[in-house]
């Protein structure tokens, strides 16, 4: 099923407020915000709501009128932009921070995106990264079936060697966040500082 068929439903599939994780380190945050695999919203229009300027960019043109439609609903101002992952440049040292939540993509696409969001923040900006992790295979509660797009802690060590770790864990913990991701979840958490 491609993403564009799986948003085609005015259930919002993620549900619409924002990933666990990100609201609890969202302070840590400062704009502008690369948001990647944006879908439908509910990340960047929480972000927005902070008063950040975000950038979201997703792959599907439906999920993103959604997310401009979530946006225009809760009175905030969203950027979008249509852009697969394995094609996407981000501006270099054009983000105060970058988010990544199940943002899964293949080793292939990691190896070349994840130098380049190192290179896109600012001195000194963050990233922050939710992912389901291998641990994730077995379980029915969300993430994709392929081990390729699942994430580990040396994963996370390895392409984002340019950042200093301010949190790097992997954890089982409770994702409630739409019909899709429902239920007892093995994740990799990651916070990295670019150095200044």
């Amino acid at each position: 099923m491609s993403w564009d068929e799986r948003y085609s439903t005015a259930e919002y599939v993620y549900g619409t407020e924002p990933n666990g994780f990100l609201v609890e380190h969202a302070g840590l945050l400062r704009g502008p915000v690369l948001s990647l695999a944006e879908g439908e919203g509910r990340n960047g229009v929480f972000l927005a709501g902070q008063g950040l300027t975000v950038h979201g960019v997703d792959s599907s043109a439906v999920g993103l009128a959604k997310a401009q439609a979530l946006a225009a609903a809760r009175g905030v101002s969203l950027h979008v932009e249509q852009a697969d992952l394995a094609e996407f440049v981000p501006a270099c040292a054009a983000y105060g921070a970058v988010v990544s939540i199940f943002a899964h993509v293949p080793g292939a696409v990691r190896t070349r995106l994840y130098p380049l969001l190192v290179d896109c923040l600012q001195p000194g900006g963050l990233l922050l990264l939710e992912a389901y992790s291998l641990a994730q295979l077995p379980r029915t509660t969300g993430g994709p079936k392929d081990p390729d797009l699942l994430m580990s802690v040396d994963a996370i060590r390895c392409g984002f060697a340019g950042l200093e770790p301010v949190l790097l864990q992997e954890l089982t913990r409770e994702v409630h966040e739409g019909r899709l991701h429902t239920g007892l979840a093995s994740v990799v958490q990651f916070i990295g500082r670019k150095p200044c």
